[in-house]
């Protein structure tokens, strides 16, 4: 798992991706914004069981999204404390570099949408 997320890591640090999945050899990778990723890789039946997600935002509904398709691990510069507390629920190690209340939304005029869901 380590090398798994380390990867993910590394590929979301490039820049080029908004969110990362690592594991068993497989790459997943997305350049779209918000929960777009994690609904195309549910809907298509993307096997990502006990994988490493790197996200460069992960607020509460995202969190839900990766409990979903059974990831090991998720990764994000920025996390709401709701997120944290549902991946850990979820027997999901999360890890952050910052912890927020919750998640703002693009505009910085409130909180996202999908976070207040």
């Amino acid at each position: 798992m380590d090398r798994e997320m380390e990867r993910a890591k590394l590929l979301l640090a490039e820049g080029k991706y908004t969110c990362v999945v690592c594991g068993e050899g497989k790459t997943f990778t997305a350049t779209e914004r918000g929960v777009r990723p994690l609904l195309a890789w549910l809907n298509e039946g993307a096997d990502l069981a006990g994988a490493a997600a790197a996200d460069r935002v992960v607020g509460k509904a995202a969190a839900f999204l990766y409990v979903l398709l059974g990831v090991g691990a998720v990764y994000a510069p920025l996390m709401s404390e709701p997120a944290r507390e549902t991946l850990l629920a979820g027997g999901i190690e999360a890890v952050a570099d910052e912890i927020v209340p919750a998640i703002r939304n693009r505009m910085g005029t409130g909180f996202c949408p999908m976070e207040s869901a």
